[in-house]
């Protein structure tokens, strides 16, 4: 008998009258919001401002959105596309199913593309980003908790999870994935809990390694070492799940997705202090254009109000 274990919630959404609102989906609207609030800090320390952070946010986030879900439409099509699919599944995101290399990479692609047109230095956006990429990714992980899903391999670990068969959960139906019958009671190690943990400390190590280090890594430096973290935790974590997953020479496609990210993200910190710009010089360039986008703002205002109003 367990006498220690984390509680699964008994809810995974609620009414607000005739609207539903799924918990998942709250959670990564609040990791969201996180992301741009932390970003919008840093970008302001590095000379921009907060409303360039918000219009990049408005490119970038619906483009990390799509992305995501794409990445997870590509690597499980069956529940989509197979036998028993319903493809109309793709468009209930609340359900669960967002994979963080196809946010990364096509909200990467929208921010780049809008801090190009802006003529912003997208190095210093990587570092301002890399901490709060990792806040948002742990607030959003609590939505697995109460999807209950993405648990790993049974424990007896004193901080095992404990599922309950309330509400309409995801796990309520997924229990022990592989079809196996698992006794009551069984424990299961929170996956979600340790990747949430591992991203906190992640954060706190960029930010200090940051602030340390400012004149030392060249531009784009902290956001290869978000990679190389992310991806070295993602890699032991995806090896306790148990939910259902391709498998390519024994191992999960996640796990061969991270260990390739993490060689990838050694490679580019490398590189990047062999031909990156130094943090202060991008700084100042920054500064630059955000001077120049408040004098040609205040120009434009003085002319509408000195333009002659028609009666």
């Amino acid at each position: 008998m367990n006498l220690a274990y984390i509680p699964s919630p008994t809810i995974s959404q609620f009414q607000i009258g005739p609207v539903t609102i799924h918990i998942y989906a709250l959670t990564m609207l609040i990791g969201i919001i996180a992301a741009v609030w932390i970003t919008g800090i840093r970008w302001k320390r590095y000379g921009g401002t907060f409303d360039q952070i918000l219009d990049t946010s408005l490119v970038a986030v619906p483009c990390g959105i799509i992305g995501a879900r794409l990445y997870h439409i590509i690597t499980t099509p069956e529940r989509f596309f197979g036998p028993n699919g319903d493809w109309v599944e793709m468009f209930r995101i609340w359900n669960g199913g967002l994979g963080i290399w196809g946010a990364i990479v096509l909200g990467a692609l929208g921010a780049w593309a809008w801090m190009r047109h802006k003529h912003y230095p997208m190095a210093l956006l990587a570092d301002a980003i890399a901490p709060a990429l990792l806040v948002a990714q742990a607030i959003g992980r609590l939505g697995n908790w109460f999807n209950q899903e993405l648990y790993g391999k049974p424990t007896t670990l004193p901080w095992g999870l404990k599922l309950n068969t309330q509400g309409s959960a995801i796990g309520n139906s997924e229990q022990c994935y592989d079809g196996a019958t698992c006794p009551t009671g069984t424990l299961f190690h929170p996956t979600f809990l340790y990747e949430m943990v591992w991203n906190l400390i992640g954060a706190a190590l960029i930010i200090w390694i940051g602030r340390k280090t400012v004149q030392l890594l060249k531009a784009g430096s902290l956001f290869a070492l978000y990679v190389i973290w992310y991806t070295a935790g993602r890699t032991w974590i995806e090896m306790l799940r148990i939910d259902f997953s391709h498998e390519i020479l024994g191992l999960r496609v996640n796990v061969w997705v991270s260990i390739c990210v993490f060689i990838a993200g050694v490679i580019a910190f490398i590189v990047i202090q062999r031909v990156g710009q130094p943090t202060p010089l991008l700084a100042e360039r920054l500064r630059t254009s955000t001077e120049l986008e408040a004098r040609e703002l205040l120009e434009r205002e003085q002319a509408r109000k000195a333009k002659p109003s028609r009666n």
